[in-house]
């Protein structure tokens, strides 16, 4: 019988497996420190988005990629920047500030700056293990720019039952992803 595990055991085997050596996350430049969270912030939405059932991979492609361009990124760290401490804003602004050798492609070169410095707050927390603060950070920004708003009010007007939109109400992102998901398929063709 297979146990599980949590997500700092995990993160802790696979340092040893791959022999990884501790880091002090304050040694980075800016942009490593980005280069580092864009990923993790990629693998966050991503893991977000296949919470709402199995969809085509086009649809899992469009939906996750409107939240990690560059333009939502700026905007979630706008709603987020208040919750910041004085360290994580540093943090930040050395990623804002990061002089990078690529340019914004669809994106506003202020927008552009501030996702890279979500991106080395992303990639500093998660080099920090600080994984509790990492996740509540995204998901305040998410919840500011109505990502859940938008995923309850699509399961709450499907015409479930009670108890499901009930569970919705509640906050349980497994039935309001899983009715979210019913909902847009009704509508297509």
């Amino acid at each position: 019988m297979e146990t599980s595990v949590t997500i700092s055991e995990f993160l802790a085997y696979y340092r040893q497996c791959m022999r990884l050596k501790p880091v002090d996350a304050g040694i980075y430049s800016p942009l490593v420190l980005a280069y580092v969270g864009d990923a993790v912030y990629e693998i966050i939405i991503r893991t977000r988005m296949i919470n709402h059932g199995s969809l085509q991979v086009s649809k899992l492609h469009r939906r996750s990629s409107e939240l990690v361009r560059a333009g939502s990124q700026a905007r979630l760290i706008r709603l987020i920047e208040g919750m910041l401490t004085q360290e994580e804003h540093a943090v930040y602004k050395r990623g804002r500030n990061a002089k990078s050798g690529t340019s914004a492609k669809n994106a506003s070169m202020i927008d552009y700056r501030r996702a890279t410095g979500l991106e080395a707050l992303v990639g500093w927390l998660f080099l920090r293990e600080e994984y509790g603060r990492l996740v509540d950070l995204v998901s305040q920004g998410l919840e500011r720019m109505g990502v859940f708003q938008e995923a309850e009010k699509l399961g709450n007007d499907s015409g479930l039952p009670e108890s499901r939109s009930e569970a919705a109400q509640q906050g349980n992102p497994a039935v309001m992803m899983n009715d979210w998901k019913k909902q847009e398929n009704s509508h297509e063709i």
